[in-house]
C-alpha cells in the first residue's frame, strides 16, 4: 500500500464520508466477502469515481477489477479513523437528551465508552443511569485526568454549553461532539463536531 498523506493534509469533508463507508462495509460483509466503487455509490448516493479518489488519499485498498476486499477494508478504515480500539468519552448534561444517550448501547458497539456522566442539577446526581453514576461537576476536572479522556460530549442547554466547552478545553479535552444548538467558540486545535436533528430535517426538507 503506498504511504498514505500526513492526516492534516486530507480535507476534512473526506473524513467525514469514511464513517459512512465503514457502515455500509459492515452491512456489506454479512453477505458477501468483496465489493466495489460502483456498488458502494449506488448505495451511499456517490460516484464510484468519488468514492475511488477519496481511497486514494490514504493508499492503495484495491485492485483494479477485482474489487476491494470488504474485511480488508473494513480493517483499514477502523485504523485510519482510530476506532480499532475503545475511546473513554465524558458526558456533560444529564436532562431528558443526556439520559437516553446513557441508555444507548450503540456507542460501545463502535468503541465509544462514556466512563462518566455529569451535571450540576442536585435532582440528578447521585442518580444511576445507564449503570453509570450522575457525578457533580465538580469531579469533572480530576476524572478527566484520572482516566485520560480526550473526547466528551455535552447535552446541556444552549445557554450553558459554551462555559461547559471552555471548562473541558482548559481540563484537557481535544474534541466535543455537542447536541446543544449553539456554536462554540474554541481553539482552533480542539476538533468540534455538532449533532442537530433541525438541521438535518432543514437539510431533507429543500429536496422534498
Amino acid at each position: 500500500m503506498n504511504d498514505p498523506k500526513n492526516r492534516s493534509d486530507i480535507p476534512d469533508i473526506i473524513i467525514a464520508r469514511l464513517p459512512r463507508y465503514l457502515r455500509v462495509l459492515n452491512l456489506l460483509r454479512e453477505s458477501k466477502k468483496t465489493t466495489n466503487s460502483t456498488e458502494l455509490g449506488e448505495m451511499l448516493g456517490y460516484s464510484a469515481a468519488q468514492i475511488r479518489k477519496d481511497f486514494s488519499q490514504f493508499g492503495e485498498f484495491g485492485k483494479q477489477g477485482t474489487g476491494y476486499n470488504i474485511d480488508f477494508l473494513i480493517v483499514k478504515l477502523q485504523e485510519i479513523l482510530q476506532v480499532n480500539r475503545t475511546w473513554d468519552v465524558v458526558l456533560i448534561g444529564i436532562g431528558n437528551l443526556g439520559k437516553a444517550v446513557l441508555n444507548y448501547r450503540g456507542f460501545e458497539k463502535q468503541g465509544f465508552f462514556i466512563r462518566g456522566a455529569f451535571d450540576d442539577d442536585p435532582a440528578v446526581k447521585g442518580q444511576i443511569i445507564g449503570n453509570r453514576p450522575i457525578q457533580d461537576l465538580s469531579n469533572l476536572e480530576s476524572f478527566i485526568k484520572e482516566f485520560d479522556i480526550r473526547i466528551a460530549m455535552i447535552a446541556t442547554p444552549a445557554s450553558e454549553a459554551q462555559a461547559v466547552a471552555d471548562l473541558l478545553v482548559s481540563y484537557g479535552i481535544k474534541a466535543i461532539l455537542t447536541y446543544a444548538s449553539t456554536i462554540l467558540n474554541l481553539p482552533a486545535d480542539i476538533h468540534v463536531e455538532y449533532s442537530d436533528p433541525i438541521v438535518s430535517l432543514q437539510h431533507i426538507a429543500y429536496y422534498l
